[in-house]
């Protein structure tokens, strides 16, 4: 029997959440599907894939793509069947695991969620700017302005989307974002496929590159890099935002983003392999030539998606702060308090992520390394032992039996996953810090 409240949760969470809990949300399924698809499909996910097919090569590659494409989406499900296991809202992922496994879940899940919040920050934001620096270039080849500049720029516009209240607030962000989504997947497929044809084919080699230790440790950081790809730390708060029925909405929302998913994802990783090889770069966009303003154009369509998804990720760090900080404060005598409050939170935050996305452009490698500590325990492994621990199986025996057996493969496989992404992207990192100086211009 499990309880309903979680002595161990902080009171002002506690507090923050039962008021939350009160209001109901007004998200239709649509909304559910931009929220989901901005948080999983952006450039900065999907561009690193075909390079993760290249360190894996193709039999390995495309199994590792379509199961991980599965798998999120089966477990994405059961996240949204959990929200109310036990008749009660819950409205963070946070409280959603503390409900079933106590203060362990609790915390555990809210340490991967801020990992999985701050490396995918990290790592978009350096995407960001690599993007604006490449539509910079276009038009000002001799500019003297800096990846670094650009990443700062970013973070500032990015401080100013924090201004803005909540998530629902974002629906309207977000729509543009899938949009934007759709446009650079269409435009860079489309941009891989003319280059790769261009190419002289025979030139063009699959096999895996380097000595038996370093394609070995490549294998490692291309299986995190596919997590990070499908990586979502949000979906309870996401689903929080729901009008009801909210798990059929949420149903719904979560599978219009995967058709939008899958038409991206596999298309984009196959071509983009197939066009250059084992050489394409770790952001796809860096191997593009030709045309150049189709490149331009997505460049861009990547910024747009960017920020959106930027933003979902800041949620969970910045209603923790906003939770500890105003709860069981009056703002009568000071109204703009909460306003001033969030001002200076929000300012540190981006100030940290800008400084250590500007010191250390490791694109590829932050990367990896998120997907393996942060997205691999949330979307892969969770999901399915929470559904085991509590989630409603079939009556009849055999299909009981073939979910449960499935669930185990799932938590059990990723759990692997995790550590030996963790492991490829560490050498990585470490084999960057020593090639580049830090604050390098990539």
């Amino acid at each position: 029997m499990h309880s309903d409240i979680i002595p161990s949760t902080p009171p002002a969470a506690a507090a923050a959440e039962k008021q939350e809990e009160e209001e109901e949300g007004r998200g239709t399924w649509k909304h559910a599907a931009f929220h989901v698809a901005t948080t999983i499909a952006t450039p900065a996910a999907y561009a690193p894939l075909p390079f993760a097919l290249a360190s894996l090569g193709w039999p390995l590659g495309v199994t590792s793509l379509v199961s991980g494409t599965l798998a999120t989406w089966y477990s994405s499900l059961l996240i949204a069947s959990l929200w109310k296991w036990n008749g009660k809202k819950h409205i963070t992922y946070r409280e959603l695991a503390g409900s079933i496994f106590g203060f362990w879940g609790y915390w555990s899940i809210a340490l991967f969620q801020q990992v999985a919040s701050l490396g995918n920050n990290i790592a978009i934001q350096i995407a960001a700017g690599s993007s604006l620096k490449a539509v910079y270039k276009y038009f000002r080849e001799d500019g003297s302005l800096t990846l670094q500049h650009f990443i700062m720029f970013f973070g500032a516009f990015e401080l100013v989307l924090s201004q803005l209240p909540d998530i629902h607030s974002l629906r309207w962000v977000n729509a543009l974002c899938t949009f934007s989504t759709i446009g650079f997947a269409a435009t860079t497929i489309g941009v891989t496929i003319y280059d790769g044809k261009k190419t002289d084919r025979n030139s063009i080699s699959y096999s895996l590159q380097g000595s038996s230790s370093r394609k070995t440790f490549r294998a490692f950081n291309a299986l995190g890099i596919i997590a990070f790809s499908f990586g979502d730390a949000m979906l309870p708060e996401i689903q929080n935002t729901m009008r009801e029925p909210a798990r059929k909405n949420m149903y719904k929302g979560v599978s219009a983003a995967y058709t939008v998913i899958i038409l991206s994802y596999w298309q984009l990783a196959s071509f983009g392999y197939w066009a250059f090889g084992s050489e394409v770069q770790p952001y796809i966009l860096s191997s593009l030539s030709v045309p150049e303003w189709t490149i331009v154009m997505a460049n861009l369509f990547a910024v747009i998606q960017i920020s959106g998804c930027y933003q979902i990720y800041c949620r969970p760090t910045y209603a923790y702060f906003e939770e500890e900080m105003l709860s069981g404060k009056a703002t009568g005598r000071f109204p703009l308090r909460k306003y001033l409050v969030r001002l200076i939170f929000t300012s540190i935050y981006m100030a940290l992520i800008t400084l250590i996305a500007a010191a250390m452009p490791f694109f590829g490698d932050f990367v990896s390394i998120c997907g393996a500590i942060g997205f691999t325990p949330l979307d892969f492994v969770f999901p399915s032992v929470a559904y085991l621990k509590v989630g409603r199986m079939p009556k009849d025996a055999k299909c009981r039996l073939s979910m449960q057996l499935l669930n185990f493969a799932i938590a059990t496989w990723f759990s692997v996953v995790a550590v030996l992404g963790c492991i490829g992207a560490v050498k990585f990192i470490i084999e960057d810090i020593k090639t580049y100086k830090f604050f390098h211009d990539m």
